[in-house]
């Protein structure tokens, strides 16, 4: 079994950064950061391997970085010049099958556990 808490999230202005934290328990081959806005389908944002293969949606492709520390069983997101429609609620994901690349793992059927979830609101 795997747990995940997302932290990191808040208010910031357009043009401004933040690092979003995932603190995980449990074993897992893959990690990802998704997002999801009222209305819309949850997207991948970006993804990770347990040998740091990574990668990202278009959207976010020199913005938005994933990071992991092994030793301490953390993932981050670090996220640059944020958008206003960078706003959505973010959610941390894991697996311990096998780790697909590409966009397939920014596919939220590649994981069977989420977290909670964090709230990122970029105001204009």
């Amino acid at each position: 079994q795997v747990q995940l808490v997302e932290s990191g999230g808040g208010s910031v202005q357009a043009g401004r950064s933040l690092r979003l934290a995932c603190a995980k328990s449990g074993y897992s081959n893959c990690m990802a950061w998704f997002r999801q806005s009222p209305g819309k389908e949850r997207e991948g944002v970006a993804s990770i391997s347990s040998s740091a293969r990574t990668s990202y949606a278009d959207s976010v492709k020199g913005l938005f970085t994933i990071s992991q520390d092994s030793a301490r069983n953390m993932v981050y997101l670090q996220m640059n010049s944020l958008k206003p429609e960078d706003t959505a609620m973010y959610y941390c994901a894991a697996s311990a099958r096998y780790c697909y690349n590409g966009p397939d793992s920014l596919s939220r059927q590649a994981y069977n556990y989420w977290g909670q979830g964090t709230q990122v609101t970029v105001s204009s």
